[in-house]
């Protein structure tokens, strides 16, 4: 594919459009990928909408600051984006060890991009050109657009904005924000000035000049008094609807604030529509192709993104934080247009990858009223129970999904992006998505997110309770047994969530015994910033009610809880045998069909479980207990 019908990402491509300056030079920590579940490639394709230019520098060499002068100074501003995942999370492990891959670079080379790219990257542009606009966007710096926890360092730090040197913050979800900035630039107003944009984040040394809003604790005494970050992190929550949300002013000192705008406005069907039928490319940038494929792009090449925003809210989830609880949704014929677009990639075989977003089955607001009055700050849509005013409802989505797998050349359209399970059971006619999803969207497994079984911990998590996700279970297994089909459920755990003591690790330790089923993988909490969990991790306190919460930290517990998990494997032995021990569980150590760690034939050594010659899937576990029956 030629270049020609990308953003300009070369000196010699912008030359040939005949642009001598470009009004926005966008630094990304990604590749260039001119497709629509790039957040990079959606801004530069709003702004080329509007009528300005935009040149894409990709992952330049932050340690040369000759990479950032390739196009010379923007007429108006830079723009800055780590890319589409936070650079820290992108490079270190939950253990913080260095990962070897970077998806999101060609050849998933790793190294390409700098710790903390947003920071580097405005630096970078600082040493070069002292008084150009520089403007923050992307998930890396809308989750710290306040004073946060950051997990690598163990430190409480302050907003992105101080730190980088960055003059404004664009957060959530752009289009609306980065087009009222770029006209306002255009307009000849200075980037100190602007102070009124919503979905924006400035800094201001005059507290008389702040208007109409609540003031947080001043980030030295949240440093100072872990539960004053619990209580602003509260405040927060509670002001990140576009609606309802109320404009937050954070001191640093006397002569220093941040100072956070209301949520902008979620996009309407129409102006949904109008962002995803930009003229993308759908591709890499050439460029970047000649080192390698992307191996992110392999991964949603095939796939359609139907909504945004989350009224799920799961403690440990960003998205709340990031995109909000009102859900936005494109139409049928938006991703119609779009599917049929796929269909005429040579390399598509037949397969569309996904239908969905956040949560797949979100295709409306949770209730009527939201949309009027925002999403309520005192309650959540779906925990502990779902609200009466829930509008759960999958026929607009079995509508658009049997409209999908009619087009000609689609063989099957699988859901990958996960269904949020007691919203299923929520909705009247729950046995026909149950059919729909089963007969047609299901290959041999479904993956889904029940996270933990405690209750307890579930309740931090902000999940449904145990009983919920066994009757979803319950269901499936029903209707696959209707259908004939042997699909099978593999849900996602999580270990050492805040509120998870050993005593509920093994709570979930005897359900996997129970269910037969030993994950190959299990994922430890990652306390990434602006999660509710995350502020649980720090202070010590959940948020929503101000009471202590136990955290586990130290790792050689949370080595326990991870071993709890995968029993059977040999190499955790002494690590469950540690954990049942310690919990007082020794009932769970023995000869009996309920131990999770058996006694050599010597009865003097506890063994764990040995491990099966040949590992069992989740397809052979059941076809046994089916023969047995």
């Amino acid at each position: 594919m030629s270049s020609s019908g990308f953003l300009p990402a070369t000196p010699e491509e912008l030359k040939q459009r005949g642009i001598t300056q470009p009004d926005f030079v966008y630094v990304i920590g990604d590749a260039y990928v001119d497709h629509p579940s790039f957040g990079p490639a959606i801004i530069g394709r709003v702004l080329e909408s509007h009528g300005y230019t935009v040149a894409m520098l990709s992952q330049p060499d932050w340690k040369n600051p000759e990479s950032i002068k390739i196009y010379g100074e923007p007429r108006l501003a830079f723009l800055v984006s780590s890319g589409n995942m936070d650079s820290m999370v992108n490079h270190y492990s939950v253990s913080k060890r260095r990962r070897q891959t970077d998806a999101y670079t060609p050849g998933g080379v790793m190294g390409k991009r700098p710790d903390r790219a947003d920071i580097v990257y405005s630096s970078l542009i600082r040493s070069v050109y002292r008084n150009t606009p520089i403007i923050l966007g992307g998930i890396e710096a809308s989750l710290r657009r306040l004073a946060h926890y950051d997990y690598w360092s163990d430190s409480f730090r302050r907003s992105l904005l101080l730190e980088s040197g960055a003059d404004l913050i664009s957060y959530g979800m752009g289009e609306r924000s980065v087009i009222e900035i770029a006209d306002a630039l255009a307009s000849g107003i200075s980037i100190r000035d602007l102070t009124f944009v919503n979905g924006t984040v400035y800094k201001t040394s005059r507290k008389e000049d702040i208007y109409d809003a609540i003031f947080l604790p001043d980030y030295e005494s949240m440093k100072e008094q872990k539960e004053l970050y619990a209580k602003s992190f509260s405040i927060q929550q509670k002001n990140a609807d576009p609606v309802r949300g109320r404009r937050l002013a954070e001191p640093y000192s006397s002569h220093t604030f941040i100072v956070q705008n209301p949520p902008a406005k979620p996009l309407t069907r129409e102006e949904m529509d109008e962002v995803y039928a930009l003229p993308y490319q759908r591709a890499v940038h050439p460029a970047c192709l000649k080192n390698g494929e992307v191996p992110a792009f392999s991964e949603v090449r095939f796939s359609l993104t139907s909504c945004r925003g989350c009224f799920g809210a799961c403690s440990f989830c960003a998205l709340t934080f990031h995109q909000g609880r009102i859900v936005q949704a494109r139409s049928q014929e938006s991703l119609l247009e779009e599917a049929k677009k796929i269909i005429k990639d040579p390399a598509f075989k037949g397969y569309i990858h996904d239908v969905g977003g956040p949560t797949a089955d979100f295709r409306h607001p949770a209730c009527e009223k939201q949309e009027k009055y925002g999403a309520c700050p005192e309650r959540q849509c779906l925990f502990p129970s779902p609200c009466p005013n829930l509008k759960a409802d999958h026929t607009e989505y079995i509508s658009l999904l049997r409209r999908l797998r009619a087009l000609p050349g689609v063989k099957k359209v699988f859901i990958r992006s996960g269904i949020r399970f007691d919203y299923v059971l929520a909705d009247p006619e729950a046995d026909l998505f149950f059919r729909e999803l089963c007969e047609h969207h299901v290959s041999g497994q479904l993956k889904v997110a029940p996270e933990h079984v405690s209750d307890q911990v579930l309740s931090h998590m902000g999940k449904p309770s145990r009983s919920v996700y066994e009757s979803f279970c319950r269901k499936y297994k029903s209707m696959n047994e209707k259908l004939g089909k042997k699909q099978y459920l593999v849900p996602y755990l999580m270990s050492s969530h805040p509120g998870s003591t050993l005593k509920e690790a093994v709570e979930l330790a005897e359900y996997c015994r129970d269910l037969g089923y030993m994950p190959e993988q299990v994922q430890d909490f990652y306390p990434t910033p602006s999660t509710l969990s995350t502020c649980m991790y720090y202070t010590g306190i959940d948020p929503r009610n101000g009471k202590p919460v136990y955290v586990p930290k130290n790792p050689h517990e949370k080595a326990m809880q991870r071993a709890l998990i995968q029993y059977r494997d040999p190499r955790n032995r002494e690590l469950v045998l540690e954990a049942l021990q310690k919990s007082g569980r020794t009932d769970l150590i023995g000869s009996g069909p309920k131990a999770l760690i058996r006694y050599t034939a010597a009865g003097a050594k506890a063994t764990a479980r040995p491990a099966e010659k040949k590992k069992k899937t989740i397809r052979n576990i059941h076809k046994k207990k089916t023969q047995k029956k």
